[in-house]
């Protein structure tokens, strides 16, 4: 608030007489006075700019924060969704490797049935090629029976009817196949006998069961004298309880009187055989 000089003037002249000394010491005061309370008007102002700048200052902090803030729940969102993602292409990775895995595995099965197989096919076109000469000759045939390779031999040329005696003809081509079966190496050989359903009933042979057994045993005991090894033969007998071919004509019940000698599989080389030497060896 500024004060006039008449009003200090009437001031001072109220409590006697005034000085010019005096007087200018007021005004001195007086103008020191007004000084001060500019100057702190000034600083008050100054300080309400500074304030309205602060809160200027301060909102636009909050609007960047604000900002951030929205910014930041859109990243976390983001990055749910990068993470959903990341999970489904891990899963689809490790099921593709699964099936990788799965298909590698099938392909190397299948690989090793084909070289089974060719192996197989070419121990077939190896015992033809050994046996050609008598498949030529008419005095044996060799088939494919379930899965195994059987020498066949007809018993009418083996045999005479009703009888488990080998002919001389017969001898002669049980001879022949001997050394043919025994440089198979490290197989074994099921010698079986199988007749037509003819019955007979004789005191020998009181069924077809029996004849074919005799008949077995008897090619058995000619191959093992002409050289190949008793410990890689066995005989068996059918009857006629396995036939080639119908019996309603005498073409079909020929087919069915025949000696077959069956190439026993190698089980070694039959899938989960080590599995079942350790079961053995386990129990």
């Amino acid at each position: 608030m500024k004060l006039s000089l008449t009003a200090l003037a009437l001031a001072a002249g109220l409590s006697g007489c005034v000085t010019k000394s005096s007087y200018e010491k007021l005004r001195a005061e007086h103008d020191a006075t007004q000084s001060q309370l500019e100057q702190r008007n000034a600083s008050l102002k100054q300080q309400e700019q500074q304030l309205a700048q602060g809160k200027q200052r301060e909102q636009e902090l909050d609007a960047a924060l604000a900002a951030e803030k929205e910014q930041a729940q859109a990243l976390q969102q983001r990055i749910g969704l990068l993470e959903a993602e990341r999970a489904r292409v891990l899963k689809d990775r490790n099921a593709m490797e699964a099936s990788v895995a799965e298909m590698t595995t099938a392909l190397a099965e299948l690989q090793k049935r084909k070289e089974e197989s060719e192996a197989r096919m070419g121990e077939y076109r190896a015992l033809l090629s050994k046996f050609r000469s008598l498949i030529d000759a008419g005095k044996l045939k060799v088939r494919i029976v379930e899965g195994r390779m059987v020498v066949v031999l007809a018993s009418d040329v083996l045999f005479p009817s009703g009888s488990a005696t080998l002919s001389k003809e017969g001898r002669a081509a049980v001879g022949e196949v001997a050394p043919l079966l025994a440089s198979i190496p490290r197989r074994q050989f099921q010698v079986e006998g199988h007749t037509d359903d003819v019955p007979i009933s004789t005191a020998q042979y009181p069924s077809n069961w029996e004849l074919a057994a005799a008949r077995a045993l008897n090619v058995s005991r000619t191959l093992r004298d002409a050289g190949l090894p008793a410990n890689r033969l066995s005989a068996a007998s059918f009857g006629d309880s396995k036939p080639a071919a119908a019996n309603d004509t005498p073409e079909g019940r020929a087919q069915n009187r025949r000696i077959e000698i069956t190439i026993v599989p190698d089980l070694s080389s039959l899938p989960g055989f080590e599995e079942l030497q350790r079961m053995e060896t386990q129990g």
